[in-house]
């Protein structure tokens, strides 16, 4: 099992958007279970889907009535309200494996380090890494382009557009970012960003190597 619902970078330059919600799932209907709305502690509703991988999963292991730990994709649909992709779950004291069940006494020692249904980032967690192709710091609007993986069994991915709440200079317009974001209700709110590299033109160049600046809000 991996200590972590949120996988590492892999790649220098990797463009993602995933993060974590801590509510309960509703279905928007008995014959509808897969859109419906997550609700946080404070009544919060976000528009959800659920991917077809994790439907299983709820269905035999989870308790509807409680809050989960919910791995989500982030989406702006339009400017005042955010959708999120279910994706899967961050619970290991309900989703140990047999196998690790199984384990000698050493091994479960090691084991029960990782079984905390926490994460050091707290819940409403988001990374979000893209290009910067909006920023206009008097208003505390940023919008970050973000490429989709290309997967073998489907046709080429469309990149989309995720708008944020947050100041990023004008100069790093069109460059490569990493961000650490928050949820506050329907808004993801920047609270660190890392500035990496310019995205190169279409010539293939860009205007300068090796830039790498970090911020902390």
């Amino acid at each position: 099992m991996r200590d972590h619902p949120i996988p590492p970078v892999t790649e220098p330059l990797q463009y993602r958007a995933i993060g974590l919600f801590r509510g309960t799932y509703r279905p928007e209907s008995l014959n509808c279970f897969t859109r419906g709305h997550l609700v946080d502690e404070k009544g919060e509703e976000v528009e959800a889907v659920v991917l077809g991988r994790v439907i299983t999963l709820m269905k035999r292991h989870l308790s509807m009535e409680n809050p989960h730990l919910w791995v989500v994709y982030p989406r702006s649909r339009d400017s005042d309200n955010l959708h999120l992709q279910i994706s899967g779950i961050w619970e290991p004291s309900t989703l140990k494996s047999d196998e690790e069940g199984n384990t000698s006494s050493k091994g479960q020692d090691k084991t029960s380090e990782l079984d905390s249904d926490e994460v050091k980032e707290g819940d409403n967690y988001f990374s979000i890494r893209g290009e910067l192709v909006y920023t206009k710091p008097e208003s505390n609007d940023l919008v970050v382009k973000v490429r989709q993986r290309l997967r073998s069994s489907s046709s080429k991915p469309l990149p989309f557009k995720l708008r944020l709440k947050g100041s990023i200079p004008l100069e790093n317009l069109r460059h490569f970012v990493s961000l650490d974001v928050r949820r506050n209700g329907q808004f993801l709110i920047l609270e660190d960003y890392e500035v990496l590299d310019p995205i190169p033109t279409r010539g293939g160049k860009s205007k300068s190597k090796n830039l790498s600046s970090k911020y902390r809000k």
